[in-house]
């Protein structure tokens, strides 16, 4: 079945969903509750979006999600700490 969504739309979708998560896994303590929170619950939010959308399970394409997610918690930490430091 081909997907009638771009799959790399989606993964920019997932990237800026994982902004704000990214940002609250950066002021989190390490392995807390809230730490795996702030990484899981984005992982089902992409994997719902990933099938609601009919984006099949290919490497290429979960290789884009991935790289979408880490980047948007990568990038939303960045932010938490360009924040902390400007105050």
């Amino acid at each position: 079945m081909i997907a009638p969504y771009s799959p790399v739309a989606a993964a920019t979708v997932v990237a800026l969903v994982n902004l704000p998560f990214g940002y609250w896994r950066a002021s989190c303590r390490k392995l807390s509750v809230s730490w795996f929170a702030s990484v899981h619950v984005p992982v089902i939010l992409a994997i719902a979006l990933r099938i609601s959308l009919g984006i099949a399970f290919m490497f290429s394409n979960v290789a884009l999600f991935v790289l979408a997610f880490i980047s948007g918690q990568f990038l939303g930490g960045w932010i938490q700490r360009q924040m902390r430091k400007q105050h």
